[in-house]
């Protein structure tokens, strides 16, 4: 492993903020600027999936967010001020998620954007951040960001992409799965990242993607898709989302009966999801990716019990007020991550206002390495400000005796590509 988990990260004092404040005194007016300077929040626009099909994440991201916001605030805030969250709803839509991005911009004012999943409401709500130079970090997964086709604002820091987690994957999907590979996947951008780096990522090991099948994130029935998966196929590599993904898993349980290929299933199918609920008995026994485990495992760091704490999960992933409401434990921490990744950047460039986007977007650039600990309790990540994204450690899970314990931990090392293209050389 690299020698970024032996450093520590080297923080500025909460208060420091405050202190720069009180050595102002040239006269009245501008002390009372100052104050005002020191005393008004850092104020972030939360683009929440509160409706649409992507709901279910949007609340645990909303969620996770206010639990780190409430960590951040009580530890002295952010350059001395505390922060404010301000939540839109963009409907899981890319349409709408331009819209909020301006709004955001424009009529709150805000400091900077945050929290956007579902990958087309990215790729939608891109072009708004940079037009109005809000600095926009996303939550996501999808190869877009670090594509570096979209532009100079927009952030992936807290979560690892597709490209990446399926490349550190591959390896052991077939050694362990096998080596003729049937794909299902949804029908919009974050499917299309499947579909185009796993054929690549399994046949540099010796194995093959057979067949593809891409199904619209609306579908709320599937039987019909599955008589496409050919009868030579050893596994099953399925990755679904939206309200619909019960449905779907079930289904395919139906349709094989006991005798089926192996599954390799991406968690997005059971996000959000109990893994004993009537009508999965069939999945025992198979393998899931899983970004943050949902299931409390046996080696658990401080951080990660404390994080788990802060959020509100039990050791089952659920909530600790609701035994039925699973979490979306595999995605949510990266808000969790890139809020303090926020929180570092800002320091760094002593940021004061949005006259500084300039400067903070080239503090988050400089950044190159996140320890394991309180701010990531994922696991330590490297950035690469090139690209603006970071690469971390995957979980592989086997779903065995109604839980998911995570058999296998990738290295950072694993998931690493070559930067596809440079932000930085792109004007501010």
């Amino acid at each position: 492993m690299s020698s970024f988990i032996r450093k520590s990260i080297t923080r500025r004092t909460a208060l420091k903020g405050f202190g720069a404040a009180a050595g102002l005194v040239a006269g009245p007016g501008f002390v009372r600027y100052s104050q005002a300077q020191s005393s008004e929040p850092i104020r972030i626009g939360f683009q929440a999936h509160r409706t649409g099909i992507g709901a279910s994440y949007g609340r645990w991201y909303e969620r996770t967010t206010n639990a780190a916001v409430k960590a951040i605030n009580a530890a002295g805030g952010i350059n001395g001020r505390q922060v404010e969250i301000i939540v839109e709803d963009d409907g899981t839509d890319p349409g709408r998620g331009a819209e909020v991005v301006g709004k955001f911009a424009n009529q709150h004012k805000v400091d900077v954007a945050f929290g956007t999943l579902f990958s087309h409401v990215v790729i939608g709500s891109a072009p708004a951040a940079g037009e109005n130079k809000l600095p926009y970090y996303v939550v996501s997964e999808g190869h877009h960001v670090a594509s570096t086709k979209l532009n100079r604002y927009v952030f992936q820091p807290g979560i690892t992409d597709v490209k990446s987690q399926i490349q550190a994957m591959a390896p052991w999907i077939a050694s362990n799965a096998g080596k003729k590979v049937t794909q299902i996947f949804p029908d919009f951008a974050f499917g299309y990242d499947h579909r185009d780096y796993l054929p690549p990522a399994l046949k540099a090991q010796g194995a093959d993607v057979i067949a593809q099948i891409a199904i619209p994130p609306t579908e709320s029935s599937f039987t019909k898709y599955f008589p496409q998966i050919p009868a030579d196929t050893d596994v099953i590599y399925h990755v679904m989302v939206g309200p619909a993904v019960l449905t779907f898993v079930k289904e395919l349980g139906e349709f094989y009966g006991s005798n089926r290929p192996q599954l390799f299933g991406f968690i997005d199918s059971l996000e959000a999801v109990d893994v004993n609920s009537p009508g999965l008995e069939f999945l025992e026994g198979s393998h899931f990716w899983e970004g943050s485990p949902r299931y409390a495992q046996p080696d658990d760091s401080d951080a990660q019990k404390a994080y788990r704490a802060a959020v509100g999960i039990d050791d089952n992933g659920a909530s600790v007020d609701d035994p039925k409401d699973i979490s979306t434990a595999a995605h949510m921490f990266g808000c969790w991550e890139t809020l303090y990744v926020i929180k570092k950047a800002m320091e760094d460039s002593g940021y004061q206002g949005r006259d500084d986007a300039a400067k903070l977007v080239e503090a988050t650039e400089a950044l190159t390495e996140f320890a394991e600990g309180p701010e990531h309790p994922q696991g330590p990540k490297i950035f690469n400000g090139k690209i603006h994204q970071c690469f971390g450690i995957q979980n592989i899970s086997k779903l065995e005796g109604g839980r998911l314990n995570v058999v296998h931990k990738t290295s950072i090392e694993d998931g690493m590509y070559e930067p596809e293209g440079d932000y930085t050389t792109q004007p501010l």
